[in-house]
Order: structure tokens, then sequence, then C-alpha cells
């Protein structure tokens, strides 16, 4: 996980969302642990309690799970409910400014499918 950090938003949210982007990468799975608060804090250069702050909000959406003396955890059934709720969030706040672009650019779907997909 890198250190670099925006001024759009507060942190620990950037930092939820890089533990986010981790499992819906599959750089994390079900049961795996993610990385100790600690650890996340001397790698990042940031306050422990701005890492807590990231997990209990990941926590709190049911997405880790602590277990005592071992550290965070991803739940069981995160995955999907992360998706589901990335793709709800996409659809509501992403696409409609996205279809606009594309409807103002005058885009076909030929002209975006033949771009690829960038990997």
């Amino acid at each position: 996980m890198d250190g670099v950090w925006n001024d759009s938003q507060p942190i620990y949210q950037q930092l939820r969302d890089k533990v986010v982007g981790m499992m819906l990468d599959g750089a994390v799975g079900e049961g795996d642990p993610v990385p100790s608060v600690r650890q996340v804090a001397a790698d990042c250069q940031i306050n422990p309690l701005t890492v807590m702050k990231a997990y209990q909000q990941l926590s709190d959406e049911g997405l880790l799970e602590k277990r005592r003396g071992l550290g965070m955890f991803v739940a069981s059934g995160a995955l999907e409910r992360l998706a589901q709720s990335e793709r709800q969030k996409f659809l509501t706040e992403q696409w409609p400014e996205t279809l606009r672009t594309i409807r103002r650019l005058g885009l076909s779907v030929n002209d975006l499918l033949q771009t690829g997909d960038g990997e």
C-alpha cells in the first residue's frame, strides 16, 4: 500500500478506498488478513488512529471483521456485498457523467469497444 495522498478527501477515506481496491482486485480474499494497523501506519507514514478509523469504517460496513488477538480479516460474504455496492455507486454517481461525456463527444458503441479495456 503506497502512502500517496491527495487533498480531495480525508486520508482515512482514501485508505478505506485502497483496501476496497485490494479486495476488488483480488489482492485479498475472504478470510484473508489485511495488513496490521501498525504496519500500514509505518509503511504509509500516517497516524495509527487514521488507519484504525479506516478499518473501523470497513468493519461497520461488514467488510472486515476483527479476530481477537489475530487482527483484521476480510469478512465472509464481503466481496459480493462490496461488488454489489460498488456497482450501484458507479451506476448512480459515475455513469451519468460518463454517459453525458460519451454523448457530448458523439462516441458510438463501436468507438468505445475498439479502444479496448486499457489492459
